[in-house]
């Protein structure tokens, strides 16, 4: 039986603004995958907490849903 990652409240926060963020820019996850050539499984993963972006992989989410990845490095900030 796995267990879910234990992130911080401000980690969190940051989950839920990558799905905010996805569903502004009218993307399913199926769709954000494709633009990412990812599987799904990891758009769902990161959204959930069970996978951690890294600086690459944010640069790519944010531009993917139409932000430039500075404004949304300000919005992060502001969540936390």
């Amino acid at each position: 039986m796995g267990t879910k990652p234990n992130h911080s409240r401000a980690y969190r926060r940051l989950c839920g603004l990558l799905r905010v963020w996805r569903e502004k820019a009218g993307l399913t996850q199926r769709a954000l995958a494709s633009k990412l050539r990812k599987p799904h499984s990891f758009v769902y993963k990161c959204e959930a907490g069970d996978r951690r972006l890294d600086a690459t992989e944010f640069v790519l989410w944010c531009r993917a849903c139409g932000l430039e990845p500075s404004d949304a490095i300000r919005l992060v900030d502001r969540a936390a």
